[in-house]
C-alpha cells in the first residue's frame, strides 16, 4: 500500500507542475530568469513546494496519527496537499490569478475535509477491499479529523512565503503575506525527511508498546523543530521590518510607505527588501551577522505607470487578473508599427517584464498615446 501511495504523489506532483507550466505561459516567459542585483541568482517558484508538503503529512502520520485509522497516512499526504487540486482550473483558462484562492480560503477549509473523505471511502471500498477482502475497513469519523488536519497545514504554510494567500475567498480576494520563508526551505525539507526516516525504521524494529511509542518521537521532534524554527523565522521578519522602517525614516523616506522583508534560499541569517518609493521601487539587504544591518542600494525599477498605454492595459482582463495577484508591479512599454506592448512585472520577484514567469505581455491594438 504504501508504494501505491507513492506513486499517487509522484503523479500527482508531476500533473501539478505541467498545470503550473502551461498556467505560466500566458503571463509571461516559461523560464525564470534570475534576478539580477542586488538579488544575485536567486530562482523562484509561484507556489511552496509540493515535496514540503508531502513531508508534512508524511511526519504526523509517522508521529502517530497514521495510526488512528486504516489509509491513515494515505489520508495525511494526500491532504497536505489537497488545496492544490485548483490546478484543474488551469485548462479552463486560468492562471496565477486563480491560485491560492476558492481552495485554499477558510471556507475551503470546511468543505474539503469532507471531499477527501469521501474520496478515500469511496477508494477503499470500490478498489483496495475488491484486491484486499481482509483489509481493515477504514473509520469515517478519523479519516475526517485526519484529512482536516492535512488540509489546514496547506494553507499555512502557503502563507509563509511571499506569494501570500487568500484567506477570505471567495468573499475577499485580499492577499495575506506571511514573508518568513522560502518557497524551498532546505532546513524543513531536512528536519522532516529525518524525523519521518527515523521514526519509521524504529517503528518496524519495536517489540513491544512502549519501543513503538518510542519509535514515534522523532517524527515528533522534527513537528516541533519544524514549529519552532517558523516562529523564529516570523519573529525574524517582525523584528527586521521595523529595523527597515526606522532606516528608512532615518534616511528621508516615507516611514509609512509599502515595504516587503523577504527570505532568501538556504540562509536564514538574511533578507532582501523591495521598498516602494513612489515611482520606483528600491531594494536592500538586510543582514542578521554578525549584527543586524540594513543596506540599501542605489538599483531603482521605475513603475512607469503614467503612460497612457498603462492605463489601457490595465482594464484589459489579463491586465485585471494579473494586477489582482502582483503585489509590486511595474510597467514596461513597448511600441511597434502596429501595436503596442505593455508588458508587466512584480518586483517582488523580478526587475525584468520580460524574461520571467512573474510578469504579463499585454499587446494593444494601435499606439495608446501616441510616441
Amino acid at each position: 500500500m504504501s508504494d501505491q501511495i507513492s506513486i499517487f504523489i509522484v503523479r500527482f506532483m508531476r500533473v501539478s507542475n505541467l498545470f503550473l507550466a502551461i498556467a505560466k505561459k500566458p503571463l509571461g516567459r516559461a523560464a525564470c530568469k534570475a534576478l539580477t542585483p542586488p538579488f544575485g541568482r536567486i530562482g523562484v517558484h509561484s507556489r511552496m513546494d509540493n515535496v514540503c508538503h508531502t513531508l508534512v503529512g508524511a511526519a504526523l502520520g509517522e508521529a502517530g496519527l497514521k495510526h488512528r485509522s486504516a489509509l491513515g497516512a494515505a489520508t495525511l499526504m494526500i491532504a497536505a496537499n489537497f488545496p492544490d487540486i485548483d490546478i484543474v482550473a488551469v485548462p479552463l483558462g486560468h492562471g496565477l490569478d486563480f491560485r491560492r484562492g476558492w481552495t485554499h480560503g477558510v471556507p475551503a477549509l470546511v468543505v474539503l475535509p469532507f471531499v477527501l473523505t469521501g474520496l478515500m471511502l469511496a477508494w477503499d471500498r470500490f478498489v483496495r477491499r475488491r484486491r484486499n477482502a481482509a483489509a481493515a475497513p477504514p473509520r469515517a469519523k478519523q479519516i475526517l479529523l485526519l484529512a482536516a488536519i492535512g488540509i489546514v497545514t496547506h494553507p499555512v504554510l502557503d502563507w509563509l512565503n511571499v506569494y501570500g494567500m487568500r484567506w477570505l475567498m471567495p468573499f475577499s480576494d485580499r492577499w495575506f503575506y506571511g514573508d518568513a520563508l522560502f518557497i524551498v526551505d532546505p532546513w524543513i525539507w531536512g528536519m522532516l525527511a529525518v524525523g519521518t526516516v527515523w521514526a519509521r525504521r524504529r517503528w518496524r524494529a519495536a517489540r513491544d508498546p512502549a519501543e513503538r511509542d518510542a519509535a514515534q518521537r522523532p517524527a515528533r521532534w522534527a513537528l516541533a523543530g519544524v514549529a519552532t524554527y517558523i516562529v523564529a523565522m516570523l519573529a525574524a521578519n517582525a523584528s527586521g521590518r521595523r529595523i527597515v522602517q526606522r532606516d528608512m525614516a532615518a534616511a528621508g523616506f516615507d516611514a509609512h510607505a509599502r515595504f516587503m522583508v523577504a527570505p532568501v534560499p538556504v540562509t536564514p541569517f538574511r533578507r532582501l527588501v523591495v521598498f516602494d518609493e513612489g515611482a520606483a521601487y528600491r531594494f536592500g539587504t538586510l543582514a542578521w551577522r554578525p549584527s543586524p544591518r540594513f543596506a540599501l542600494d542605489e538599483h531603482l525599477v521605475p513603475k512607469g505607470a503614467d503612460d497612457p498605454a498603462v492605463s489601457v492595459a490595465r482594464a484589459t482582463p489579463n491586465g485585471r487578473a494579473f494586477l489582482g495577484w502582483a503585489r509590486f508591479p511595474f510597467f514596461v512599454v513597448e511600441r511597434r508599427r502596429a501595436d503596442s506592448l505593455v508588458r508587466i512585472g512584480d518586483a517582488r520577484y523580478t526587475v525584468d517584464a520580460e524574461e520571467s514567469w512573474a510578469a504579463a505581455a499585454i499587446p494593444l491594438p494601435g499606439s495608446p498615446g501616441g510616441r
